[in-house]
């Protein structure tokens, strides 16, 4: 804590003054008790809902409690990004299954950096103003309960897609905290939600990834099978999955608070390469140094080249049997990987028995 500290609720209005300069949508101020939602958390642990996402059940308590997990932590300042390109063509990409969708937050360059740079200039900005404090931020890059945090702060509520919603802004951001060791006051905490009756996310996911509302199964989610999964896709799903390549939108695309989205600021959130509409023939003809070439700073790269071949070949044995359809998956019959290999003999098959059925 510093030395010396200014009028705090002058102080919290600085910040967020200066925190919709650095372009962020939305700041809010939370302290460090988080309640519930831990309990929330270990029940959806034991219930093996994470999958392989064995970090969420690492660090102990220190997920759900800011102040263990940085010692001397007060108070959360949690900030909102917004972005989603103006000129999205999700629901026509989806329609079309010979074009391969990708996410929207996937299509520009990497979040992790600009927003970490952002909330870092905000540090700066805080310092020049009190003098050194302690503080950290973070942009999902350490145990946080990002969307718990979020909530707290006013920011919205947690929907029945356990994705955190803003009646004036949807779904279509990310967050990104700053841990301090100021006793900033608090906002008031987004107690009500408002998704009424809505079942709509539920309804639509393609594969049935919500046990009920609130509660997500990773494992039979889109967004863990082609980003999050090391191996094979399971057989079972693959033809739910359509042409999503990387990540899924529809539970968003669906929430009518998303008629409040706002279209991103950010250049970096453009569309690059031509990823909004790409057909899937032509990315499964990528090799390595093309893939490395054109997703250098993409969000893609998470899912490396052999996994990003896996959830192609996925696309494409649940696409129209085109000759560009059947020629890219003859192509890589031989592939060197085994998984893509898997992979692309399923989607063979897939296009052979319903030629048999015809």
């Amino acid at each position: 804590m510093p030395a010396f500290l200014p009028d705090l609720p002058t102080l919290t209005q600085s910040i967020k003054d200066w925190g919709r300069e650095l372009g962020f949508a939305h700041v809010g101020i939370a302290g460090v008790d988080l309640g519930e939602h831990e309990q929330h958390l270990e029940r959806w642990l034991a219930a093996g809902y994470h999958g392989e996402l064995d970090y969420m059940a690492a660090h102990g308590s220190k997920r759900a409690h800011p102040e263990q997990l940085i010692p001397g932590t007060l108070r959360v300042v949690s900030l909102r990004m917004d972005y989603l390109p103006g000129d999205t063509r999700m629901a026509q990409v989806l329609a079309q299954p010979e074009k391969a969708y990708v996410s929207r937050y996937a299509l520009g360059r990497d979040y992790h950096k600009l927003v970490r740079k952002r909330v870092q200039h905000l540090a700066d900005r805080i310092e020049q103003a009190i003098g050194p404090f302690g503080y950290r931020a973070f942009v999902d890059s350490a145990p946080v309960l990002e969307k718990a945090i979020a909530q707290e702060a006013g920011l919205g509520w947690i929907g029945k897609n356990t994705l955190l919603l803003n009646r004036k802004a949807g779904s279509y951001f990310f967050l990104a905290e700053l841990f301090v060791d100021v006793p900033l006051p608090v906002d008031p905490a987004q107690t009500s939600e408002h998704c009424g009756r809505c079942s709509a996310c539920l309804d639509i996911c393609p594969t049935q990834a919500f046990v009920g509302p609130y509660v997500l199964d990773a494992r039979r989610c889109i967004s863990y099978l082609t980003i999050e999964l090391k191996g094979a896709i399971p057989v079972e799903l693959r033809a739910m999955i359509g042409n999503r390549v990387f990540g899924c939108d529809d539970c968003q695309i669906v929430c009518p608070w998303n008629r409040f989205a706002r279209p991103t600021q950010e250049n970096d959130f453009m569309p690059r390469h031509g990823l909004d509409n790409a057909e899937l023939a032509e990315l499964f003809l990528w090799d390595e140094a093309r893939f490395l070439s054109l997703t250098e700073g993409s969000p893609l790269r998470r899912a490396g080249y052999e996994r990003w071949l896996r959830n192609l070949a996925v696309g494409l044995g649940n696409a129209p049997s085109t000759i560009p359809v059947l020629e890219a998956l003859g192509a890589r019959r031989e592939d060197s990987s085994e998984l893509v290999r898997e992979h692309v003999q399923w989607a063979l098959d897939e296009h052979r028995r319903r030629a048999d059925h015809c």
